[in-house]
């Protein structure tokens, strides 16, 4: 039996089996605008916000440099590569070959590790009296942050296509 994706689905001996089938020119055009696409910049500025809004509460009810300073730093160290990662995913998308494009996400993904790692051993020696706890509380509440971009990404592309 179909599904409304065109793939028809049967029961195998081995459980679940999926047999796809290419859309028609009128199944692709009704597809189309129900299927969100999430840009990385709006994730990336999403993230930038919700770093600074960290470090603002983090001056604000501590009233240490130091400490805004170290969650600013755990901010950055997601920031800074992950927008080096969506500079070459996006020049990846014109790529025409697709085993290309794949091969290059993986070779961006393992540079922004890398990248992160870096950051995070040069933490100490580039911010003096480092606050470890308020730094992990940047990186960990700035990277959490891209799901709630894409949950507003999601949000205001439905809402705007039901009105």
């Amino acid at each position: 039996m179909p599904d409304s994706y065109g793939a028809e689905r049967s029961d195998g001996e081995n459980g679940l089996e999926l047999e796809l089938k290419p859309l028609t020119a009128e199944e692709a055009a009704l597809l189309r605008p129900r299927i969100v696409g999430f840009s990385p910049w709006h994730v990336i500025g999403v993230q930038a916000l919700v770093g600074l809004l960290l470090v603002v509460a983090v001056w604000l009810v501590s009233d240490r440099a130091v400490w805004s300073k170290s969650a600013g730093y755990g901010a950055l160290a997601v920031l800074v590569p992950a927008m080096l990662f969506a500079r070459g995913l996006v020049r990846q998308q014109r790529a025409l070959m697709p085993g290309a494009a794949l091969a290059s996400m993986f070779v961006w993904e393992f540079v922004k590790i890398v990248l992160t790692v870096v950051m995070l051993f040069a933490a100490p020696r580039l911010i003096d009296d480092l606050n470890w706890l308020a730094l992990l509380a940047g990186f960990v509440v700035t990277m959490k942050a891209s799901w709630l971009a894409m949950f507003w990404q999601h949000r205001r592309k439905t809402s705007l296509t039901v009105s």
